[in-house]
């Protein structure tokens, strides 16, 4: 199965992705302004079930392409490194609406399972985890010990519990200081701009690590 060098790696670029402000928590943070704390946790879970589906997608098709074809996982690393510097760039020459953004994540209260649901919906399109599970996730697989659709699955349960530690510590921030956090557009707009650098320097790295064969 997969090593603890590997597993211990692959957790630390994850949890480089997890803590920048993305589609995700924007969402999340969105919902506890607007609707608190039960809501926030809600679409914490809907995120991380929608994320796991991509795992799981990776796991059983993409993944096993890319296992395959230095070519293809070259290819894919290359794209999914672009598109990382690509968001990143975006997002810090967006920072300014940053609060914008959170409140049209924000809508009116309804019910868990419609929170749930569409929490799943921003997770599973969520544009960030598509490109680093398609591009970084097969770069920790150990192709000599076999199982690598287990290893996949595995290092994706992995992502996904660090994400539900760190997208429901937003939530709960966010719920907490609702009034300070949403009443500042600069405090926001620093966060929008240090996540849009961490995502270039995210991808830069994307783009210069992996396999050599």
């Amino acid at each position: 199965m997969v090593s603890t060098d590997r597993l211990l790696a692959f957790a630390a670029m994850s949890l480089v992705l997890i803590v920048i402000p993305g589609p995700s928590v924007l969402f999340v943070v969105g919902r506890a302004l607007a609707q608190g704390r039960r809501a926030a946790l809600t679409t914490v879970a809907g995120n991380t079930l929608g994320s796991y589906v991509l795992v799981a997608a990776v796991a059983l098709g993409v993944g096993a392409v890319v296992e395959r074809s230095v070519l293809v996982f070259t290819a894919l690393k290359l794209a999914g490194a672009a598109y990382l510097v690509y968001l990143g760039v975006k997002a810090f020459r967006g920072r300014g609406s940053l609060q914008a953004a959170v409140a049209e994540a924000a809508p009116a209260a309804h019910g868990t399972w419609r929170t749930l649901g569409e929490g799943f919906a921003v997770g599973v399109a969520n544009p960030k985890t598509i490109v680093f599970f398609a591009a970084v996730l097969p770069q920790f697989v150990d192709r000599d010990q076999g199982h690598v659709m287990l290893q996949m699955l595995l290092l994706g349960l992995v992502f996904n519990l660090i994400a539900i530690v760190f997208d429901s510590l937003w939530g709960l921030a966010a719920a907490t200081t609702r009034d300070w956090f949403a009443g500042s557009p600069r405090r926001l707009s620093m966060i929008g701009g240090t996540g849009g650098l961490a995502m270039i320097g995210l991808g830069v790295t994307v783009a210069v690590t992996g396999r050599k064969d």
